[in-house]
């Protein structure tokens, strides 16, 4: 097997402990991110440290592609302060409002510039969007095989052996590399941040590129080449109702039993 180039596809995301500050613009239909704490997606951190432990394994190189607005750059630079060798980051207005058909066009045009490659790896879904879309169509706009909800990877001369998590188990799947890989967070726990690592990546370039960089059609990408956008966004009203039943506690048991099956809960 020729050395090893690994690209990790990262996001920067909402930090979850800060979800409960995320308002949505009414207009646009879209998250305002100002003055909320901005993470890597914690899926993708999985897939970066599994990227880590292939190449202490195998050799090779780590490479890291984001796409997003400029301050996406902070995430470039955490994932080479872990430990990644390079880190390209895609910026352009005209990507804005991509869904992620068009994000997944967009990041396979990068990809493509990023040529040879062994292994892409991905977190399995973001927490902004949970769709768990984006692998897969990467994929498929690469024409490469792909496997998602991995939670274990074998590398084995030009093929990887990976366990695929189901409902109820997992399936073994031997894929023919370059794959597309979306990890789940019981693949690894991630390293901790050191302090050289910080120093280090204070020293290495980011790399930007713009749509005309990668050589992307103007109409499969932004909000005008997105098949699906946001229509509306709406908060749901929750209501709730308290009875309380009296008597003995098998009594009361009953009865709360009785009536769950009367208002068809159970």
């Amino acid at each position: 097997m020729n050395m090893m180039k690994i690209i990790v596809c990262i996001k920067q995301v909402p930090d979850p402990k800060e979800f409960s500050k995320i308002t949505i613009d009414p207009l646009r239909k879209t998250i305002v991110r100002e003055g909320i704490q901005s993470i890597i997606n914690p899926l993708d951190r999985h897939a970066l440290e599994e990227a880590l432990r292939i190449r202490e394994k195998h050799g090779g190189r780590v490479v890291v592609l984001s796409m997003g607005p400029p301050q996406a750059i902070e995430a470039c630079r955490e994932a080479l302060a872990f430990g990644a060798d390079e880190a390209f980051l895609l910026c352009d207005k005209l990507l804005a409002g991509s869904d992620t058909l068009a994000t997944a066009y967009a990041l396979s045009k990068a990809v493509r510039r990023l040529e040879p490659y062994s292994l892409i790896l991905c977190g399995n879904e973001t927490v902004d969007g949970s769709t768990g879309q984006v692998p897969p169509q990467l994929a498929e706009f690469l024409e490469i095989p792909h496997v998602t909800r991995v939670r274990k990877i074998e590398i084995m001369d030009d093929e990887a052996v990976v366990e695929s998590v189901l409902e109820y188990g997992y399936r073994v799947v031997k894929v023919k590399l370059p794959a597309v890989l979306s990890v789940v967070k019981e693949i690894n726990t991630p390293r901790i941040l050191s302090v050289f690592g910080i120093i280090e990546a204070s020293s290495k370039k980011i790399n930007q590129w713009c749509v005309s960089d990668i050589d992307a059609s103007i109409d499969m990408i932004g909000l005008e080449g997105s098949p699906t956008r946001v229509t509306d966004v709406f908060t749901p009203e929750v209501k709730r109702r308290c009875e309380i039943f009296s008597g003995s506690v098998e009594e009361a048991v009953r009865k709360a039993v009785r009536r769950l099956h009367e208002i068809g809960v159970l």
